[in-house]
């Protein structure tokens, strides 16, 4: 006698085994906890020296300052920036490639590179137009740019990885264009948009996926 086979459950099982040759879905949302407590201490950092700079509200003084001004707090940005980015990559990666081993993918496959391209053309784009942005006077659109470009980026990656990635790329862009109509407000709205929300986003998504799959 022929065992009795589940329509739904080899449906399932195709969907899966779809999806993990279409899709990069060995994201870690631990990554995106480490990432938003970086984000969120590089702000603590800026914050700091801006005041200790130029006195309360540095950041505003900053933006709104003389072009020297500018120049004078760029080495200290660009060095900032690039901690942020290199700790944050870091802890992605860390976690991100854990669970490729534990799913049995490989990180730098063909799906990891298409990712990681997908991410990074609309990011070092975005980067040289906000570098621009400061450099020509309008410093006050930076942040905004940046969650713009971060939001989008996220938008083009999502169609490689799993949909929480389109969401959190959406609420990346809104955040952007809200920060565009309060600038006075642009570390908080940074704060929010890379710390918070990947942290928000990390928890969803660990609870969702890797909880009941313990390293």
């Amino acid at each position: 006698m022929k065992p009795v086979t589940d329509p739904l459950a080899q449906l399932t099982e195709i969907r899966a085994i779809m999806e993990r040759s279409s899709r990069f879905i060995s994201l870690s949302g631990l990554s995106g906890v480490g990432a938003g407590v970086v984000a969120l201490a590089g702000v603590a950092v800026g914050n700091w020296y801006l005041n200790s700079q130029y006195g309360p509200q540095g950041f505003m003084r900053l933006m709104n300052g003389s072009y020297d001004t500018r120049q004078e707090a760029l080495p200290f940005l660009l060095g900032l920036a690039a901690v942020i980015i290199t700790l944050a990559l870091g802890v992605a990666f860390f976690f991100t490639q854990r669970r490729a081993r534990q799913n049995g993918m490989a990180l730098w496959g063909p799906l990891g590179r298409r990712l990681a391209l997908s991410l990074a053309i609309p990011l070092v784009a975005g980067g040289l137009f906000c570098l621009m942005l400061y450099l020509r006077g309008a410093a006050g659109l930076v942040i905004p740019g940046m969650l713009l470009f971060y939001g989008l980026a996220l938008l083009n990656a999502s169609k490689y990885t799993l949909d929480e990635i389109r969401w959190l790329g959406l609420t990346q862009i809104g955040l952007g264009l809200l920060a565009t109509l309060l600038p006075v407000w642009g570390l908080v709205f940074f704060a929010f948009g890379f710390g918070l929300c990947h942290i928000g986003y990390g928890l969803l998504m660990y609870n969702r996926y890797e909880r009941s799959r313990p390293a």
